[in-house]
């Protein structure tokens, strides 16, 4: 094709936005012909991708608020989800979703790729993997939305319940109607599944996905949906390409990350960079605060909270109220909070073997990584339990104190929340410190519509075909 063809396409990326076809502007500074299959492969690569947590980050048991923050303030979305409040009608309150939005403006990348790399001029291999990328992003960018917008998985009722828009295309004008679940995760295992026979076990640089990664998507895929023994068999492809532990014991003995910093791009267990806001987002102290209960969680020698946490800062912290807060700096430590990395592929297959009954098999692994966590040996390794109950109650545990902030907490309590012997009531007894304002229990029950995010009003004013998943009412 004519570069004149590509840059009129280019420009069209720019210039419109629709419904749930929200797009990204990739041109960071000055004007870009995408022309040859090069520039295409190239555009695969995007180091600053954001998942803002805004809209659910206190819907969960393991973060909290600063009593300044909630004592005496106007009602937020922030306060409205600490409080569990129900009596807002949270669609009033959402004029936009930045994850949304976001979330869309990649696929719309990703579509452009697939969709128009066929016509460019290069190397037919370089067309197939530019391909291949782009489907495997496309995939984690659906669940995302999925995950988050989306009713959680119910293999009885998925084929009914409400999802999200499949945006399949390169279409600029694309107004889709909604899909089920089920069809979604149809939709996200069939890009995983033609992308994995043309991906890299070593990308080019580390903002394209790997096979490790994409592996460990499919895993993931897989145990949302309980299906356990594709979920043990993905979770190992992976882990054969990429089963690297960062040792924080030595890390610790060696002087800590201080004098070890290890940066982004630099961290062997990130399988997937992405961010929230950015590479600096847990220096925003006040905004990454740990819960009580949380804190209680880690043992004396854990290096994942003596190493990385906070608990004296009357800036960031009510003192007395035995929360904590991420101190370390980005530049001398980097982990992921919304993408994907070894550790999480570990504890799946952990997960999933604790399901089957393989309890110790599920436990091996668990101390494999508590090995590699807790100073004390006698502290880090624990023994098998007697039942699949106690082991899984161990393993939730563990993916708190490893899978912190993000996404992680938020979608387990959706997924486990539907199972009767893993629900749980998020309680949040609060203020803890403040003397002036009454103590009250705020609850969350674990079959609570507040975990299923509302659409918000931009896009379905645009689409009146996307309906809510929830039964709040439209504002209009």
């Amino acid at each position: 094709m004519k570069s004149g063809i590509y840059h009129f396409a280019y420009i069209l990326v720019i210039a419109i936005l629709t419904s749930c076809n929200k797009y990204l502007d990739i041109v960071p500074k000055g004007q870009l012909v995408v022309e040859t299959t090069q520039d295409f492969y190239n555009m695969v690569s995007l180091p600053n991708r954001g998942y803002p947590i805004n809209n659910f980050q206190y819907l969960v048991d393991d973060q909290w608020m600063k009593e300044s923050n909630v004592i005496g303030i106007i009602k937020n979305m922030d306060i409205i989800n600490f409080t569990a409040d129900t009596t807002e009608n949270r669609v009033n309150r959402l004029s936009a979703s930045s994850l949304y939005n976001q979330a869309y403006k990649y696929i719309n990348r990703w579509n452009m790729i697939i969709t128009l790399v066929d016509g460019s001029e290069g190397d037919e291999n370089l067309k197939k993997l530019a391909k291949a990328e782009a489907r495997v992003q496309r995939a984690f960018d659906h669940f995302v939305v999925l995950n988050t917008f989306g009713r959680p998985y119910v293999p009885e009722t998925a084929a009914n319940d409400g999802g999200i828009c499949i945006m399949d295309k390169y279409d600029l004008e694309a107004k889709p109607s909604k899909s089920s679940v089920a069809e979604v995760y149809a939709f996200i295992e069939k890009d995983l599944d033609e992308s994995i026979p043309y991906l890299q076990v070593t990308p080019v640089d580390v903002y394209h996905p790997s096979l490790a990664f994409a592996w460990a998507l499919k895993a993931k895929v897989h145990l949302f949906k309980r299906e356990w023994d594709k979920c043990i068999a993905a979770a190992q492809q992976s882990l054969s390409y990429n089963n690297k532990l960062l040792d924080l014991v030595a890390l610790k003995a060696a002087g800590g990350p201080t004098l070890n910093p290890i940066a982004a791009g630099n961290n062997p267990e990130v399988l997937s960079y992405t961010y929230m806001t950015g590479r600096n987002e847990l220096n925003l102290g006040y905004t990454f605060i740990i819960s009580p209960e949380l804190r209680a969680l880690f043992g004396p020698t854990d290096t994942r909270f003596t190493m990385f946490f906070n608990t004296t800062n009357r800036t960031y912290l009510d003192i007395g109220s035995n929360t904590a807060y991420w101190q370390v700096k980005f530049t001398d430590f980097f982990t992921v909070t919304v993408g994907m990395k070894t550790p999480e592929v570990l504890l799946m297959l952990a997960e999933c073997y604790a399901r089957k009954g393989s309890l110790t098999e599920a436990m091996t692994l668990i101390n494999d990584l508590r090995a590699k966590r807790i100073t004390d040996a006698q502290e880090a390794h624990l023994e098998t339990p007697a039942t699949v109950k106690e082991t899984m109650d161990i393993l939730i545990s563990e993916r708190r104190k490893e899978l912190l902030f993000g996404f992680h907490r938020f979608w387990d309590l959706r997924r486990l929340n539907l199972e009767p012997e893993y629900a749980k009531t998020v309680v949040h007894k609060f203020p803890l410190v403040n003397t002036t304002v009454p103590q009250v229990e705020y609850k969350l029950p674990p079959n609570s519509y507040m975990y299923i995010i509302p659409f918000a009003q931009d896009v379905l004013k645009q689409n009146p075909k996307l309906t809510l998943n929830t039964n709040e009412k439209l504002p209009w």
